[in-house]
């Protein structure tokens, strides 16, 4: 074969595994991993052990420089808000782009370094220094409705604490989701010469998720998504980390400022078109304030639906085991996250432009109440009393211990029902996401199911205990 045969027959080659590593990411070559893009691997054994190289020296690094590291996700964060938001809009069709943007910039409010230290204890029998150890490299896998989000806040978390992560993102996010870690990578590897401390496979499948929940090098896993795949995780016999789901009920009483309530749960229940695990999802309101608060909703620019209305965006927005007598209650995904004019659309009215959210009164046992529904539709049910209204929100949030909230001015009240509900996160006075902001802290990983709560660096570390023994140490 002459030598112009040969660099043809050379040439093309390339251009075949160039295509296809467009599509997959990098090819394995001798049962290795070749370099990632950025973070970016083909397979989960490459992008473990990349991150397991990475992480030896993020460990190393000085307190300082791993706020330097945070530094880099917030600001990448902030300054990409608009494209970013754009993009993940685009690519899971969930949610409004105004929001997207403002969770992005809200990452400045995630807890990062700062968080760190270590403990010391000192006497005559000697010193003991408590230390908050990494675990290594932990896997992580990112839901669909805020991919980027969540993403950077766990970034800024394990970071933090010296870990590395491998991310499983949910194939309807995948795309922004590489998009974000290979900035993040190559703005670290620029300032710190340290590559690949995020890593991520090139496509995403329930597949490349449980080979990260099995791989030997990954320590740890937290999971931000729904009951399948935090049940896959537990399979994998590692330490689970589950932000599960959550149905935060919200209670008006009759000592409540109904203006303020309405304008806080219309924020809320609105946000990202109620894509939020602590959103406000269903109301529950003492009967004898019911009429005002509801003409406050009405005030404050909620469309309120009439009962035949709401029967018909029932009818579109669930499908039921049984339709006959609307048992078994499922909500339809592509109602999830969408626009108010599409649900009114569903419904059969006309709302003005520029109508954050769609209300109406519904029973205690309507599927709009016992369904984690996530669509810019707010279920009101009248109540006796304030007593009736705990008890309501008890039964809808079904255990769930994630979010609950209520309007009053009753402090005794307030009290009575944060220990009733037992959630994580419980908000007086104000709209859900106060609980994740100033004076607070900010992480899309609400760790109910396994007790974390809402995740620090902290949560990513293990104890470990030094003492130097003194003279005058004593003998258990």
């Amino acid at each position: 074969m002459s030598t112009a045969h040969e660099q043809l027959i050379a040439e093309i080659a390339r251009e075949v595994l160039k295509a296809i590593e467009a599509r997959v990411g990098p090819l394995p070559v001798n049962g290795r991993s070749v370099p990632g893009d950025s973070g970016v691997f083909a397979t989960v054994d490459g992008a473990v052990k990349a991150a397991q190289e990475a992480q030896a020296k993020v460990a190393a690094l000085s307190l300082d420089d791993r706020a330097r590291l945070c530094g880099i996700v917030r600001r990448l964060c902030h300054d990409n808000s608009a494209e970013w938001g754009r993009i993940e809009l685009e690519e899971t069709k969930l949610g409004r782009l105004d929001h997207k943007i403002t969770k992005l910039k809200n990452i400045r409010l995630t807890v990062g370094a700062e968080a760190m230290g270590s403990e010391a204890k000192t006497d005559a029998s000697g010193l003991c220094l408590i230390e908050h150890a990494p675990w290594g490299v932990i896997g992580m896998v990112l839901p669909a409705t805020h991919s980027v989000p969540t993403m950077a806040t766990n970034a800024i978390n394990i970071l933090a604490a010296g870990n590395t992560a491998v991310f499983s993102p949910h194939p309807a996010g995948a795309r922004v989701a590489q998009l974000a870690l290979k900035a993040f990578n190559r703005e670290i590897e620029r300032e710190f010469g340290i590559a690949n401390a995020l890593t991520t496979i090139g496509e995403a499948t329930i597949k490349s998720a449980e080979e990260i929940f099995m791989h030997p090098g990954v320590a740890l896993l937290c999971v931000t998504g729904g009951p399948a795949v935090v049940k896959a995780a537990a399979k994998s016999g590692k330490r689970v980390i589950a932000a599960g789901p959550g149905n935060p009920p919200v209670v008006v009483d009759e000592t409540a400022d109904l203006d303020a309530a309405a304008r806080d749960i219309i924020a809320g229940a609105s946000f990202d078109n109620n894509l939020l695990c602590i959103g406000e999802k269903e109301v529950f309101v003492v009967a004898g304030v019911a009429d005002a608060f509801i003409a406050a909703m009405r005030r404050a620019g909620a469309v309120q639906l009439d009962a035949a209305a709401i029967d018909r965006l029932t009818k579109a927005a669930f499908r039921f085991d049984d339709p006959a007598t609307g048992c078994g209650a499922h909500v339809k995904k592509e109602f999830v996250g969408k626009d108010v004019a599409v649900l009114a659309q569903a419904a059969g009215i006309q709302a003005p432009a520029g109508t954050d959210l769609l209300f109406g009164e519904t029973h205690a046992g309507h599927p709009f109440v016992e369904e984690e529904q996530m669509m810019p539709f707010l279920p009101v049910v009248r109540v006796p009393d304030v007593d009736a209204a705990i008890a309501a929100s008890v039964r809808a949030e079904h255990g769930y211990r994630h979010t609950a909230i209520i309007h009053t001015r009753n402090v005794d009240t307030a009290t009575r029902m944060a220990r009733a509900m037992n959630t994580t996160l419980f908000v007086h006075n104000g709209p859900c996401f106060a609980s994740l902001s100033a004076p607070s802290y900010l992480s899309h990983s609400i760790a109910t199911p396994t007790g974390e709560g809402v995740t620090t660096p902290l949560t990513f570390t293990r104890e470990r205990r030094y003492v130097i023994a003194g003279g005058a140490l004593r003998v258990l």
